[in-house]
């Protein structure tokens, strides 16, 4: 089953180290953990990234770098995550090599059927929301994209976009096997209390929709 939180960790919104960040949301119950930082350099990005996939070693949690496959393969990371601006599905997975996941955002219908015909193994749907954590987000598309995507892949889809402990029941109702969040987690004042919270908002949807 895929897991119905998909934590992003951007260490410019993290309001505490990224280690101590990181351990907390795997004591939640996190599986699936995203590296995201745009700002710094390859080489600490690989960095980072090395030191998260060693610390998730042993508790089989799943970490994802944004963008870079090369940075995934090199950190012994679980896979990596690209945009409609970065390398093509099948070339990431050619650099990152299987197992590892390869994940792909969509913002529209036509980008979700390109995206369902490749070998990605999960699809983001997004932005759900307004969302302040890109400089230049891509137009809202709100819940009903996400049940005309449903429709259209039997793939996972992970919604991503201003989600909160607020919309997230409503997200899961519209069809999404998991959330992307960011901001909502990471700027509250007790991160793994809020991911204890969205994971049971998962389960309670996951209960009703069996």
């Amino acid at each position: 089953m895929f897991p119905p939180l998909y934590a992003i960790l951007d260490p410019s919104l993290a309001g505490q180290p990224i280690p101590q960040l990181a351990e907390s949301l795997v004591q939640a119950g996190v599986e699936l953990i995203q590296l995201r930082d745009k700002r710094n350099t390859p080489r600490a990005v690989l960095r980072r990234a090395q030191e998260l996939a060693a610390q998730f070693a042993s508790s089989g949690v799943r970490l994802i770098v944004n963008d870079r496959p090369d940075i995934a393969a090199l950190s012994g990371a679980g896979g990596v995550h690209v945009g409609q601006l970065d390398l093509p599905v099948e070339a990431a997975r050619l650099l990152c090599g299987t197992p590892r996941w390869v994940g792909v955002s969509t913002h529209n219908l036509d980008q979700l059927r390109d995206a369902d015909r490749t070998s990605a193994d999960y699809i983001a749907v997004g932005p759900v929301f307004p969302t302040g954590t890109k400089e230049h987000p891509d137009p809202v598309v709100g819940l009903d994209f996400i049940r005309a995507a449903r429709q259209m892949t039997r793939k996972p889809l992970v919604a991503i976009g201003g989600i909160t402990v607020e919309s997230a029941a409503d997200v899961f109702r519209a069809g999404a096997d998991s959330i992307a969040v960011v901001r909502d987690l990471l700027a509250a004042p007790d991160p793994a209390r809020r991911a204890r919270e969205f994971l049971a908002i998962a389960e309670n949807a996951r209960a009703r929709s069996a």
